[in-house]
């Protein structure tokens, strides 16, 4: 019990990403609240990024004491800019962009590769992306129960245009360990770019078979690296 004890010292704050809401991570929540940690979620705006880390910032300055940051997704890059707030201490990522200084969303996904697969966005409309809601699954949430899957599709969050756009002024993976997870069937950011991005930042990385929604359909994974970073902060620190 000393160890979960010395865990909990430090809270986990949890960064949902684009299309969805801070809901998402229940699953997630449940299970490293029922292994001692504290643990906060996020409701991004997801209107800019400036907005989003904002709430992620009034989230952070909430707790007592160092954070440990998540991102899935867009959440990445959310976390990426956040992160350089002092009271971070370490960065997870979940199948997430971890953009580097001056890069966005937009810029990350500009120049697909051949044979890269597509996600099903439609055009925006005043300002807001939605993906095609009979594609959402395939692309999305492959992986995640079907009834939970169409919910997801039907219940998606607008996502601003201008989110897309925001840039990162410098990322905090720079500065700060970080841990990322690999979803290798994700159909939304290839996996060579999660990859790529993982290497680039210096992360420890693990590779998990699962989709994008790796966070709703294999919790226990997603939890088991975060509670791998927080050991590895707290080993950091000492």
């Amino acid at each position: 019990m000393a160890e979960v004890s010395h865990s909990a010292e430090k809270t986990i704050v949890l960064v949902h990403g684009g299309f969805v809401d801070g809901s998402g991570w229940e699953d997630v929540y449940t299970i490293l609240t029922k292994d001692g940690y504290r643990v906060a979620i996020v409701q991004n705006p997801t209107l800019s990024l400036a907005d989003d880390v904002a709430a992620t910032k009034r989230i952070i300055h909430a707790q007592n004491g160092p954070v440990l940051l998540v991102g899935h997704s867009y959440g990445g890059v959310v976390v990426t800019e956040a992160g350089n707030d002092p009271q971070v201490a370490g960065l997870v990522y979940i199948a997430a962009f971890a953009p580097d200084r001056g890069e966005s969303v937009s810029s990350l996904i500009q120049d697909p590769p051949p044979g890269a697969p597509v996600p099903p966005i439609l055009p925006p409309q005043d300002g807001y992306l939605f993906l095609d809601t009979a594609k959402f699954a395939a692309s999305f949430a492959a992986d995640v129960d079907a009834a939970k899957a169409a919910f997801m599709a039907d219940s998606q969050v607008p996502w601003g245009v201008e989110a897309l756009q925001g840039r990162v002024s410098e990322p905090a993976w720079k500065t700060k360990p970080s841990w990322y997870l690999v979803a290798t069937d994700d159909k939304m950011i290839p996996p060579p770019a999660q990859r790529f991005m993982s290497t680039r930042a210096g992360s420890t990385v693990v590779e998990v078979a699962g989709s994008h929604a790796i966070y709703v359909s294999q919790p226990a994974a997603v939890a088991a690296l975060i509670e791998q970073a927080v050991k590895g902060v707290e080993v950091r620190a000492n």
